[in-house]
């Protein structure tokens, strides 16, 4: 058996030389992705996070009290905190310094089940060195025992550089470099200067920090961990620009900040310890991996708000790592929110012997809440560290809010009686129209079954029952329509018009949304239902692009159908089911092309536009003038849709995606809400900064 698959192999050439092993940081170069997600933006911002993160572990330990975060002019990032500083001491196994071993070797740091850590974000030791080897340098300073350690790296390997910036001369060299002792009034400073820039080897080159993003992660850590400051500097414009955050209510104060409407009550805390055991693999004296069984305290620490609003807004977080999909700690929140709740109702008469409980639905109606719980190694369901999975967490959580909740509503004061007393009546009214919905809905369903069974007549419908491959395209106008039906491919491609502009959802009841005929169209098409009843398995297509004009009012159809959906179908957005298709602006008719090559070639810009026609006449190319100028997809013919805007082998779309739902939600709350006033501010503030050749006029 074995002389046969020798002979395979060498008959194939494949043997043991054939396989690599990439050594240290090498692999963290490989495969980036792997570590990082991705090299664009997203994977550059998860590098800042890392670096930031160590510094947030020092200050939940009790060590920091300030962290400052820096976007230099020449590209580099700084974060300084005033922690204890890395250890720079020899570590005696590796040979190397503390600071040189975190910073280039995989899995090494002081958060594996030792004492120097109770509850941190970091939890694999590979933050700093992947950091460090996705740079094209990296410099490092420490200030300890009253002198600073300095070093540096190149794409991760120890060294000196001769000067400033990535470019200058590097000898690679191991080893700490230390300055002379500082005066004696610095004698007991610590802390720790992290300054890199990012390899242009490895990011793409649009690759970019989003300032937004970095606000609103710092506010919310400000909030997370009470009386840390955290500064941003942002030296890259003319006028360097400086925001400090420091927030001593911690979430109480995070709770008041999310909420909009207008309060039922104060923010109420809920706040307890419990404790588990579970059995960890944990370093002994030898060094080797032991399973041990520990005990872990489990701290929780809970906000909430009721509002007079309709919705819910629910944050939660482990060891200030935001929890986006919940966990165990959401599901005990829930759970004993729920069942304390229906206890009060029962207790105070609100809801009688025989009346139906209220569900969790009815209950979170108007509440912001967040919910934190601080835990020493957390289990997290996946690498992407999305939900929680620690299950003792859902039995403490349970038990704290449980017990809490029940001490307020117990409460013998009587302005928190009054509240507690708004609280439970807001919820019953809930419930009520929720079921009065219920009843008028089912009395509707059985009165208009047989007549509205069928789709809007105006559908165009595809043949394919793949989900997956089947496309709605949702045109603006008939004259659209027309053109679009002779441009599918009726096997997976469908058509919706609409006509002209949408109602404005953002600021309509939902009533008034499903009053509007072309509203009501698009959710009957799409066949998953609306709001919180919306099932994404249910939808009838696998993506939903919208096709409109290449002017402002094309781009204001979008901006209606977009506000839709991210309203009343946001799962279809946030799994990147929605497109917006990029029909072109100008097509330029060449009258004298070679062999081979198009007669017609499409632009989507001016400025394309603009370079087309230089790289044309620099080849001794002729084209009609003037060039054709597309004023709606009505003026293309059949041929010329389907290969610019509907073939899948030639069109292209720009996928809708949500990258911060908070940053999202204000957007289309300032753009296309109710309030009139701060859009008047945002575009009075913006109009020096519109071009005026852009405006279709």
């Amino acid at each position: 058996m074995g002389a046969g698959v020798t002979a395979v192999s060498a008959e194939t050439g494949y043997t043991a030389r054939h396989l690599s092993v990439l050594e240290g940081l090498e692999a963290v170069r490989k495969r980036p992705g792997m570590y990082i997600g991705s090299t664009d933006t997203r994977g550059l911002m998860h590098c800042l996070w890392e670096i930031v993160d160590n510094s947030v572990d020092e200050a939940l330990a009790g060590f920091c009290t300030r962290i400052e975060v820096e976007l230099h002019e020449d590209g580099s990032i700084e974060v300084r905190d005033n922690g204890r500083g890395i250890p720079v001491d020899v570590h005696p196994k590796s040979g190397l310094a503390g600071v040189e071993l975190v910073y280039t070797k995989l899995h090494a740091g002081g958060k594996f089940g030792g004492g120097s850590y109770g509850a941190s974000g970091g939890l694999h030791g590979v933050g700093a060195s992947v950091v460090n080897a996705l740079s094209s340098r990296l410099d490092v300073e420490v200030d300890l025992g009253g002198r600073t350690h300095m070093i540096s790296f190149k794409r991760g390997n120890p060294g000196v550089f001769s000067g400033a910036g990535p470019d200058a001369a590097f000898e690679p060299r191991s080893g700490l470099r230390k300055t002379r002792r500082r005066s004696q009034e610095g004698e007991g400073v610590t802390g720790t200067r992290v300054r890199w820039w990012s390899d242009k080897q490895i990011f793409l080159p649009d690759a970019e920090l989003s300032i937004d993003e970095i606000h609103v992660r710092l506010r919310q850590t400000a909030f997370l961990v009470p009386g840390l400051t955290l500064v941003l500097r942002d030296g890259r414009g003319e006028e360097p620009v400086e925001e400090t955050y420091h927030f001593d209510g911690g979430i109480g104060e995070f709770a008041d900040f999310l909420s909009r409407d207008e309060a039922v009550c104060d923010v109420l805390r809920l706040q307890g310890v419990g404790h588990f055991r579970e059995t960890v693999p944990v370093l002994d004296e030898l060094g080797h991996m032991t399973p041990t069984e520990v005990e872990r305290e489990l701290s929780v620490d809970v906000a909430l708000r009721w509002g007079k609003g309709y919705e819910t807004t629910v944050r939660s977080f482990v060891n200030v790592i935001a929890t986006p999909k919940g966990g165990t700690h959401v599901t005990g929140f829930e759970r004993a929110l729920v069942r304390t709740v229906n206890e009060q109702l029962r207790e105070t008469r609100l809801l009688k012997n025989g009346d139906d409980p209220v569900t969790k639905e009815d209950i979170l109606e108007g509440l912001t809440a967040v919910v934190t719980v601080r835990v020493p190694e957390p289990q997290f369901e996946g690498q992407t560290k999305e939900i929680l999975g620690t299950s003792a967490a859902t039995r403490i959580v349970s038990h704290v809010v449980s017990r809490d909740l029940k001490e307020l509503f117990a409460t013998p004061k009587r302005a928190q009686k009054l509240q507690m007393r708004a609280i439970l009546e807001k919820i019953v009214a809930a419930a009520k129209a929720r079921i009065a919905a219920r009843e008028h809905r089912d009395n509707q369903r059985r009165k208009s079954a047989l007549e509205n069974s069928a789709l809007p007549a105006k559908l165009v419908d595809c043949r394919s029952d793949d989900v997956d491959r089947s496309e709605l395209f949702i045109v603006e106008g008939d004259s659209a329509l027309g053109t679009a039906k002779l441009a599918r491919d009726s096997e997976f491609q469908a058509l919706l018009p609409i006509r002209g502009k949408i109602l404005n959802v953002q600021k309509a009841s939902v009533a008034d949304m499903l009053k509007n005929a072309e509203c009501a169209a698009i959710i009957q098409v799409v066949g998953a239902g609306s709001g919180r009843s919306f099932d994404i398995e249910a939808a009838r297509y696998g993506k939903i692009i919208l096709m409109a004009d290449a002017d402002v009012d094309g781009a204001h159809i979008r901006c209606l159908l977009l506000t839709l959906f991210h309203r009343y179908m946001k799962p279809m957005v946030e799994a990147g089911r929605v497109f917006a298709a990029v029909p072109p602006l100008h097509r330029i008719e060449v009258t004298n092309p070679g062999r081979g090559q198009d007669k017609y070639v499409y632009t989507y810009s001016d400025a394309e536009l603009h370079k087309v026609l230089r790289d044309l006449e620099r080849r001794g190319k002729r084209w009609k003038d003037p060039v054709q100028r597309y004023k709606g997809l009505g003026e293309m013919d059949a041929d010329q849709l389907a290969e610019t805007t509907m073939d899948p082998r030639h069109r292209v779309l720009r996928r809708v995606r949500i990258e911060d739902v908070e940053a999202g939600e204000r957007i289309f709350d300032l753009l296309m809400g109710s309030d009139v006033a701060p859009r008047r501010e945002f575009i009075v503030g913006s109009a020096a900064e519109v071009d005026r050749n852009h405006i279709d006029a």
